[in-house]
């Protein structure tokens, strides 16, 4: 029997403004709100709002066996509160059936593992917070950024109490053997691993609409068979992608909703097929062995590392000069600094910086508002210059911000 574990990642950016040398000691206000507003309008609009009305009405019309899971950045969550307050009443009441899990994460869905382990952990807990507060429910299953993983990763958080941990499937680790498994992660006593299917994920969320790829068109009927071939094979498939999936990386007019609708029904009328939440997984299968992911991995790009983040000089030396503040920042107990750096570390702004060549169709490049990484780099340097000497003057350091020479 294939349990399927469809789990959505929701999250969007807090944006920069342009910022230019000539701000620096001057201009306070880092972030974009028109440009940030405008951007989650169009994603509630276009995906948000009219799949959660779908997912809903999937739960009420199977009397609750069909079942979806969410992770949710703070930073996303953060947006709603201030703009579209709708859209987190519209997640409420599909975590109100019982048919839904959220997933736990970095509130500010950064690389804080890589640089620092105690903010990681600081922000594991922010997000911990924010979720119980918001939807009432206490997260079991950690997934970190853009799934990246290893197992020193799995160790942490099986020490923060988390009962599984969600990674790629990825190839060369995996061997002969398959995703459609719970693992255990080396040196871990009790945490489950679930693993991504990328092949079948990637079906729905890269390759729907692609008319070139020799599965199209993708109907519910085909995709529920492929699914179904697992028996035997395997005992979960997990179906990891982005939220934006459905209406937006996939536009409605591709058929995506439709899929939606019924995709759901024809992988239960297997009765050997059902769906379950992530930590309904780890609970129903024991693990089939033990997975050695020494390196970090990630769900990007056919590379599955971190090449997309940290992979040249430029985000080298942003992330760099970003985490040297971290000490400052914390002791400085100024809550309005420790936010506008926590917001400086959201993945996307060292996205932004990425020169390499993409194999994923550009969905993380989604509403970049930048024309090339180098304005991106540069944008988000001067940013910090100036939150030096914010930090400075904080600390009293400095008694008044210098004049620049430009």
């Amino acid at each position: 029997m294939p349990s399927v574990c469809l789990y959505l990642h929701t999250h969007q950016p807090w944006r920069l403004r342009k910022y230019s040398v000539f701000d620096i000691g001057k201009e306070k206000h880092y972030f974009d709100d028109e440009q940030n507003l405008k951007y989650l309008n169009r994603i509630v609009r276009k995906s948000y709002i009219p799949t959660n009305e779908i997912l809903l009405n999937l739960i009420k019309e199977t009397n609750g066996r069909f079942k979806v899971s969410f992770s949710i950045t703070g930073v996303v969550l953060e947006q709603f509160e201030k703009y579209a307050p709708e859209v987190i009443e519209s997640f409420q009441r599909l975590v109100d059936t019982g048919s839904v899990e959220i997933v736990s994460e970095t509130y500010y869905h950064s690389l804080a593992y890589l640089f620092s382990e105690e903010e990681f952990k600081r922000q594991i807990e922010l997000h911990y917070k924010k979720v119980k507060g918001i939807f009432g429910c206490k997260p079991k299953v950690f997934r970190n950024t853009e799934l990246m993983y290893n197992n020193n990763i799995a160790k942490i958080v099986e020490s923060m109490g988390y009962e599984a941990i969600m990674a790629e499937g990825v190839d060369r680790i995996l061997d002969w053997r398959s995703p459609n498994f719970v693992y255990r992660p080396k040196g871990a006593k009790r945490i489950k691993l679930l693993l991504k299917n990328y092949r079948l994920s990637d079906d729905i969320a890269f390759r729907f609409s692609n008319r070139d790829w020799s599965g199209w068109p993708l109907s519910a009927e085909k995709f529920a068979g492929w699914v179904s071939e697992v028996n035997g094979n395997g005992e979960c498939v997990n179906l990891f992608m982005d939220y934006e999936t459905f209406g937006e990386h996939q536009w409605q007019e591709t058929g995506i909703f439709e899929f939606l609708k019924i995709m759901p029904w024809r992988i239960l009328d297997n009765p050997d097929n059902n769906f379950m939440t992530p930590s309904e997984v780890a609970r129903a299968y024991e693990s089939r062995g033990e997975l050695d992911y020494e390196r970090i991995t990630s769900w990007a790009d056919t590379e599955r590392d971190l090449s997309a983040w940290t992979g040249n000089k430029m985000q080298q030396a942003a992330i760099h000069e970003l985490y040297s503040l971290e000490k400052a920042v914390i002791a400085s107990c100024n809550q309005e600094l420790i936010s506008i750096w926590r917001k400086l570390q959201i993945s996307d702004h060292f996205y932004y910086m990425c020169t390499k060549w993409f194999s994923d169709g550009d969905v993380h490049k989604y509403f970049n508002p930048y024309e090339n990484p180098y304005d991106a780099f540069i944008n988000f340097m001067n940013i910090i210059k100036d939150l030096k000497l914010r930090l400075n003057l904080s600390a009293g350091k400095l008694e008044s911000v210098p004049e620049l020479n430009v």
